[in-house]
């Protein structure tokens, strides 16, 4: 094992295309003036493509980030998991004030709980213990929580993804990407189906949950396993340069555009009203401006402002900041 893991690029081109995604699910949600979080796939196009389809994929993405850093802290510390569990503590700071100053349905204190509950003790199974434990969990969330919290069994399974070398292996070729695609939208057929009839005989019963859950993880692996292939093609200097600076400032993107909505929503007024051409409008604003500041701030620092002191709380040093020092 390197002292410093080789970053894998297309982690941060699916990680900034899942955050597109939240950010689109999430306007509505958190601009809403009363507070309140609106439930996921309630909404024609919307809840078929794009609410709690990028979800998934965002956890996962989490789970895969903390089984990387533990091999990668592994060669570089003598206490990898206690520096794992300050990441976490911090993180869930982070999202606590995240949930209770700005909005609600944060994750991020959802995935720091989990990592500490679960995915830290976890670290001592064997590959496949953790691997069944992922599907138990998931089974487990999607009958006792009717799929409203599944994060804790994705996470695992990002993990496990990355003990099993798939992550390492995901862009050596289009075959793994491509098989996976075809069963997963063969998988997802039938539940965008079935999806479409619960909703409209019972849109407000306990089956509408987990049926969107379960047709958002098939639909979100969809969505990787092609931005996968497509970065096999001349589409990935352009996919590249467009979600990767996105993706590499996630915590920061993330947090900040819940700020940005609501200053939207305070200066537009009645976000209540908004239709969705409005919605589309503002998350790609926003996207729009995060992109730019991502891009430039890449090019003189390493690391995103909050991804910064994220890093300096894990490791307990300062890590250089500037592109090309240290």
């Amino acid at each position: 094992m390197s002292e410093r893991r080789r970053r894998i690029d297309a982690l941060d081109v699916i990680r900034g295309f899942a955050l597109c995604g939240i950010l689109l699910a999430n306007v509505g949600p958190i601009s809403n003036i009363s507070g309140e979080v609106v439930a996921p796939g309630t909404s024609d196009w919307m809840g078929y493509l794009v609410d709690h389809r990028f979800f998934p994929v965002f956890a996962m993405l989490f789970g895969v980030g903390f089984a990387l850093l533990l091999e990668s802290a592994e060669g570089r510390t003598a206490s990898p998991r206690l520096l794992l569990l300050r990441r976490l503590l911090v993180l869930l700071a982070i999202g606590l004030v995240h949930m209770f100053l700005i909005w609600p349905g944060d994750v991020l204190a959802v995935y720091a709980a989990s990592g500490l509950v679960i995915l830290l003790p976890s670290s001592w199974l064997p590959r496949w213990a953790v691997a069944v434990l992922a599907v138990v969990v998931l089974v487990a969330s999607l009958s006792v929580t009717n799929g409203y919290l599944i994060a804790p069994g994705l996470l695992l399974a990002g993990t496990a993804l990355v003990r099993y070398g798939v992550i390492d292996r995901m862009e050596q070729s289009a075959k793994g990407p491509a098989i996976t695609g075809v069963l997963l939208a063969v998988a997802a057929a039938p539940m965008l189906v079935v999806q479409a009839t619960v909703q409209a005989n019972n849109p407000d019963g306990r089956a509408l949950g987990v049926v969107a859950a379960v047709a958002g993880m098939l639909i979100g692996g969809v969505y990787v396993c092609v931005l996968l292939l497509l970065l096999r093609t001349p589409l990935r200097a352009i996919l590249h340069a467009f979600f990767a600076p996105l993706g590499k400032l996630a915590l920061t993107n993330y947090l900040t555009a819940s700020i940005l909505v609501l200053a939207v929503a305070n200066l537009h007024g009645r976000p209540q009203d908004w239709t969705q051409p409005v919605l589309l409008a503002v998350a790609a604003g926003i996207l729009a401006a995060q992109w730019l500041f991502s891009t430039l701030w890449l090019r003189r620092y390493r690391f995103g402002p909050l991804e910064w002191l994220w890093r300096w709380a894990t490791w307990g040093r300062r890590p250089a900041l500037r592109v090309g020092a240290g």
